[in-house]
């Protein structure tokens, strides 16, 4: 084993990753077999090797996972997320382009309980897609206002890919939450401000006006369903529960809502969201397994060190290097799912960013604003999927009306890398270690 440098152990591992790759295998296979072929190529028994990736699988931050999933299904068919677009239609008004402002306002709402892109995407859009086109909107335009606000509901905390995160970098979860709200907010109110300007001679003639009495009205009918990001944030930064106990009480919470007050959570929805959140975790775990192999052999042999040593010494300039990790993080986004993104690119570049000086709470909020991108980009593009189901309009029509917001969402993460305190004041003001 010691004749084998880490630089072969690199290019065994690396190798065999992409080549499984190529033929069309799954993420969660690559990774798990280019472990193997690594730690047989070094004399490391695999029963070893599956009983320290079964061990991964026992972390309690990791516990939130199937919490939060859960969470967001129930939501939904507890009729939190109906309440929510309501509200958000109601404070923007039925000024031209306010109804796709309200479905960024409403993915913001959505996001901060269901912690995930996909689902924010799904919940909002069987809403909103049809009003818009209902009221003189592009099908398009509107499938793609909805993808790509989407996006949101990983940066705004709660967020699933932070805890995976959090997982894998050994960083505060409850500071990465903190840490996305200030660049979830900006990306919503560029977005609010570019459906402006871009439906600016939309007709909004025979539209309701906009009252305090409209408003107040929604905000009763869904002051339950406001309340549940308050209490499920307010309660880890004011130390009552951490992260993972916090997802936890947001499922009973949901219950309680939709159950007693609501009375829409009936015993058919409530299997389903059962069913919806076994097949996500377990596909999730099953990425977690082989990516902790994968990395554990990065970290013995020293590999991500190897690669930043590489990189010092073609650089000097954090912002070039920012620049390349970007660009890397959305080229990965269009082909790959988010969860195996961070899985896997977490332990190669946060040493690299480290050495350059990047707080790694800065880089992990960078990178899921990243990998946000990947979320309407093609050929994967999950959330492009889903609003081309809802509006049945083609992957490429949504693509092509979606580019303006990708372009916007970029110069958002370049705000972000050029002025680190819009990522790192709200952190700053917590002192709340791992759990």
């Amino acid at each position: 084993m010691g004749a084998i440098s880490p630089a072969e152990v690199a290019l065994v591992l690396f190798g065999v990753f992409f080549a499984v790759l190529l033929i069309g295998s799954p993420i969660m296979v690559a990774l798990g077999v280019a472990a193997m072929a690594s730690f047989a190529m070094v004399g490391t028994d695999l029963g070893a090797m599956i009983e320290m990736a079964a061990s991964s699988l026992t972390s309690f931050p990791l516990m939130a996972l199937p919490c939060f999933v859960l969470a967001g299904s129930l939501m939904e068919a507890a009729g939190v997320s109906r309440r929510l677009v309501h509200i958000a239609e109601n404070i923007v008004g039925p000024i031209p382009g306010g109804l796709a402002v309200s479905t960024a306002l409403a993915c913001v709402f959505f996001g901060a309980i269901s912690g995930s892109g996909p689902a924010t995407t799904a919940a909002v859009g069987m809403l909103m897609i049809p009003a818009m086109v209902n009221r003189g909107y592009d099908k398009g335009y509107a499938a793609a206002a909805t993808a790509t606000a989407g996006g949101i509901g990983i940066i705004i905390p709660p967020s699933i890919p932070m805890v995976i995160y959090g997982v894998s970098g050994q960083q505060s979860i409850a500071k990465m939450f903190m840490g996305g709200f200030i660049p979830g907010t900006m990306i919503a109110l560029a977005f609010s401000a570019a459906h402006l300007y871009f439906c600016r001679n939309l007709d909004t003639s025979g539209l309701q006006r906009w009252s305090v009495s409209s408003l107040l009205r929604a905000l009763k009918d869904g002051i339950w369903s406001m309340l549940a990001p308050i209490i499920i944030l307010g309660g880890i930064y004011a130390g009552f529960f951490t992260p993972t106990e916090a997802a936890v009480v947001a499922i009973f919470y949901t219950l309680f809502v939709g159950v007693f007050i609501h009375r829409e959570l009936k015993f058919h929805e409530f299997m389903s969201a059962l069913k919806t959140t076994s097949w996500l975790t377990g596909r999730v775990l099953v990425i977690v397994f082989t990516a902790y192999a994968f990395g554990r052999l990065l970290t013995e042999y020293r590999i991500p060190i190897m690669i930043a040593d590489w990189i010092l010494g073609f650089t000097t300039q954090v912002y070039v290097v920012w620049f390349f990790v970007v660009a890397l993080l959305i080229f990965l986004g269009m082909f790959m799912e988010t969860l195996a993104i961070i899985l896997l690119v977490t332990p190669v570049l946060l040493p690299v960013m480290v050495a350059y000086g990047v707080d790694p709470i800065h880089f992990g909020v960078v990178l899921i604003c990243c990998v946000a991108v990947g979320f309407s980009t093609p050929p994967l593009g999950e959330n492009i999927f889903i609003a081309s189901g809802i509006s049945d309009m083609s992957l490429e029509q949504i693509a092509l009306k979606a580019l303006p917001f990708v372009l916007i969402n970029i110069a958002v993460i370049a705000l972000l890398i050029i002025f680190p305190d819009l990522v790192l004041y709200l952190p700053s003001l917590i002192d709340v270690t791992l759990q």
